[in-house]
């Protein structure tokens, strides 16, 4: 293992641990100089660069290095020893004093057997204690936030001010908070702007093995790329990382009401030999948010079972394919959404575990107005603030609650029906009326 987690601790450094230092980041995954310090045996190695070679066809040993994440250094003489042995023979000379190479009659075979044990073919897997070491260096290096770096994530969205001073602490205490109140409020929109609150970036391994067990840990649908940070000095500049690792924004994994008890457990594809990463192990030192929570597919009940022991211990525990069973970090700000009252979904043990109940309430008549004048000004309509009052009246007269939504949907329908009468886009009583009558269902 070569890796850097940096903390208050007071240690010793060695030259290989100076980039890190010269980041921001609580976490450098820097480049190994062997294959001893990959974590990883010489014969899986061997494995997933043949498997490399045999989905290429031709490929340089550069190229090879690029597709398994594993230094040049470390992929040149295994490049080697694999001609040696007659398994992939030299194509044609490549740039930088390299090959093309390509699979022999005995190195297919070879390959075609290693895809029947385990298919994947990709940037190597790091070891699950690296991962472990990673997700505690970087869950560890969260700073609290403040009032004013709170204001800046939800600059974009609409809220009461009192709010602020709810979810600040709540976000400082990277435990879980339910958001609740009625629909339409943005408490999924609030949610998703929380991990901005979150600070820097972080690492994650492409996969991870264990005992034999390799579990795909990336996932395009929640983890977003990152730049990796150069600096001002050269030395940071030069500095290398370990390619088997991706630097991503802190992740935001939204699950709704398809929630199922598979998603919280390793998933095992039989043909494939492959181990899916649960959903909470995806979203660490990210956020998790349960939207709709108390409609999934399973009972509120069941999720309490399942996780009241990691939300208490920070730690949960997984069972491979094989029956091992493996622990891992659990280290996520967890936020339950729900249009219900938390009391009536669940048990008292496990709201204790998620201390922060904060009510997400209707907006003013004067916030509606400010949704509508920013809805209207985004939509391309002309300024009418009488717009907003004839909606107000509307709802007055209905004795119908106001929702920040509002304002988006009606006027988007009203948008749409200019389009199709061809006309310039206008605001009219006649058309707010239809587009309520619409909306609303009334007859």
């Amino acid at each position: 293992m070569n890796m850097t987690a940096l903390t208050n601790e007071t240690q010793t450094f060695e030259p290989s641990m100076l980039g890190g230092l010269l980041s921001d980041d609580t976490f450098w995954p820097t480049q190994p100089q062997d294959l001893s310090e990959t974590g990883l045996s010489e014969s899986f190695v061997v494995g997933l660069v043949l498997k490399t070679v045999l989905v290429a066809g031709t490929i340089s040993g550069r190229n090879t290095s690029e597709r398994t994440g594993v230094p040049f250094r470390v992929i040149e003489p295994m490049m080697d020893m694999l001609r040696t042995r007659k398994l992939v023979s030299h194509v044609r000379p490549a740039p930088f004093n390299d090959y093309y190479y390509s699979l022999t009659e005995a190195g297919q075979a070879r390959a075609q057997n290693q895809m029947e044990q385990c298919s994947y073919v990709g940037p190597a897997p790091v070891p699950l204690s690296d991962y472990v070491l990673s997700v505690e260096a970087q869950a560890a290096g969260l700073d609290p936030i403040d009032r004013d770096q709170l204001q800046t994530a939800l600059a974009k969205i609409s809220y009461q001010d009192d709010l602020l001073d709810q979810l600040g602490p709540a976000i400082n205490s990277n435990t879980g908070m339910f958001l609740f109140g009625p629909p339409g409020n943005g408490k999924t929109t609030i949610a998703r702007c929380l991990t901005q609150c979150l600070g820097q970036e972080i690492w994650i391994p492409h996969a991870i093995l264990d005992d034999g067990n390799l579990i795909k840990l990336q996932d395009d649908a929640f983890h977003r790329p990152a730049p990796i940070p150069e600096g001002d000095g050269q030395i940071l500049k030069a500095q290398e990382w370990d390619r088997r690792w991706l630097r991503i924004q802190r992740p935001t994994v939204v699950v709704g009401g398809e929630l199922v008890m598979e998603n919280l457990e390793v998933r095992h594809d039989r043909r494939s030999n492959i181990c899916e990463a649960p959903l909470q192990m995806k979203s660490n030192c990210g956020c998790l948010l349960i939207d709709d929570f108390g409609r999934q597919r399973i009972a509120p009940e069941e999720l309490l079972n399942r996780w009241i022991v990691p939300l208490e211990n920070k730690c949960d525990y997984l069972t491979l394919a094989t029956g091992k069973k493996i622990q891992i970090p659990f280290e996520q700000l967890i936020i339950f959404s729900t249009n219900l009252d938390p009391d009536s979904l669940v048990d008292e043990a496990f709201l204790r575990r998620v201390p922060y109940k904060i009510f997400v309430g209707d907006p003013s008549p004067d916030e509606f107005r400010r949704l509508m004048a920013e809805v209207c000004r985004h939509l391309g309509f002309s300024d009418t603030p009488e717009a907003a009052e004839h909606l107000l009246k509307f709802y007055q007269g209905n004795e119908r609650p106001l929702r920040r939504c509002h304002p988006r949907d009606l006027m988007t329908q009203v948008a749409n029906f200019c389009k199709y009468r061809k006309m310039p886009l206008q605001i009219r009583p006649e058309y707010l009326d239809q587009a309520c009558r619409s909306y609303f269902s009334q007859l």
